[in-house]
């Protein structure tokens, strides 16, 4: 058997080191909020090379929360990806907002940005999510034109792309701290998970950080005073002490994590497999850390075929994103069809994820391939 994603690989390498920092926080009777949670919120504030980070309950809650610090007014359209976890529109609605959903680059399946550009050049829209999907970021360069051409507000959803970098203006960043407000999570089977529900918020801008750490704990900063109504959404001393654990391995995971990029790209080039795949590239910056190795076919019967095999050979896969948000039920009011962002429907009915964790071994990569083959 071989799993899309396997955690008890990774916790047998780190096993003593947990239990033992489990047994400390359970022991200090500190587990809301407190110094491990400082922290971490440290030590993610070093690692990206940002100001502020504001530990959360989860991804979904990190994407309320910093939108609500942007000032969202009810009725306000927010421009997106249809093509993404649903949270990332779902946050628009539950501040009021409408979400304006961006057709994807077929390429990258990141929102398109020269479509993002006809849309403003037509209409005032001040805040857009882009998402760095599969751990892909979006082009910084043109987030950069179209931040300075119309003031567009960024909050970035890198929840799946972690340690992913950007390049503008020859400089480079990391995914989440280039535009005003950005999020993570670190739901378990992020590249960087914690052992349950855990997000953040990370900003540069001190006064979106005052908002975002007041409404992650029921809009008050001072205990029993409320100048707003937040959420009860704070990252536990348990999840954070975790994190600070796994954080110090988090650029060598997403070394592997490339290399099996790179693995899978040489079985499918030596092959010749009818599938279309991210190429690993030098771009002189990690560009894409892997959060998923998703693959595209030719059609949906060559993905339901392929997936069939591959799932009776007991090999994990999953469909990342099985119907596109603008095609969902609850978003029906917005008066979205089908046939109106083509490539996110595409997408959804040929691409197939495939195994992609650090421990994943060289041979399990090959068997993969393999058994992808005896389809074709």
């Amino acid at each position: 058997m071989i799993p899309l994603f396997d955690l008890t690989r990774q916790y047998n390498q780190l096993r003593n080191d947990v239990l033992r920092t489990v047994d400390e926080v359970l022991s200090d009777g500190q587990v809301i909020l407190g110094p491990r949670v400082e922290k971490f919120e440290g030590e993610l504030c070093n690692y990206l090379n940002i100001a502020h980070t504001i530990g959360v309950a989860n991804g979904s809650d990190a994407l309320v929360i910093a939108l609500q610090s942007l000032g969202i007014e009810k009725g306000e359209k927010v421009i997106t990806t249809p093509y993404t976890f649903f949270a990332t529109a779902s946050c628009i609605v539950r501040n009021g907002g409408s979400p304006v959903f961006v057709d994807v680059d077929p390429d990258t399946y990141n929102i398109d940005l020269n479509q993002v550009e006809r849309l403003l050049k037509n209409e005032k829209i001040r805040v857009m999510i882009p998402v760095h999907l599969f751990g892909q970021t979006v082009d910084f360069e043109g987030l950069l034109f179209l931040k300075e051409k119309f003031g567009v507000k960024i909050l970035e959803d890198a929840a799946q792309s972690i340690g992913s970098e950007g390049k503008a203006r020859n400089k480079v960043s990391k995914s989440g701290t280039f535009g005003d407000i950005g999020i993570f999570s670190f739901f378990p089977t992020k590249n960087l998970g914690a052992y349950g529900d855990a997000g953040a918020i990370v900003t540069n801008d001190d006064t979106l950080a005052e908002k975002a750490r007041s409404l992650r704990q029921h809009g008050s900063k001072e205990k029993y005073f409320h100048e707003t109504v937040g959420y009860n959404s704070r990252l536990d001393a348990l999840q954070a002490a975790i994190l600070s654990i796994k954080i110090k391995y988090l650029d060598q995971w997403i070394e592997r994590r490339i290399e099996i990029a790179k693995l899978y790209q040489s079985l499918f080039e030596k092959y010749a497999l009818p599938l279309k795949y991210t190429k690993v590239q030098d771009r002189g910056y990690r560009y894409h850390v892997f959060h998923q190795y998703v693959v595209e076919f030719r059609n949906n019967a060559e993905r339901e075929m392929v997936k069939k095999h591959l799932n009776e050979s007991k090999i994990g896969t999953a469909i990342y994103y099985p119907l596109p948000l603008h095609l969902q039920k609850c978003f029906k009011e917005y008066g979205y069809e089908e046939g109106d962002l083509p490539v996110s429907e595409k997408l959804s009915k040929t691409t197939l994820a495939l195994p992609m964790f650090p421990e994943l071994t060289n041979d399990e990569i090959e068997q993969v391939v393999n058994t992808i083959r005896e389809v074709f």
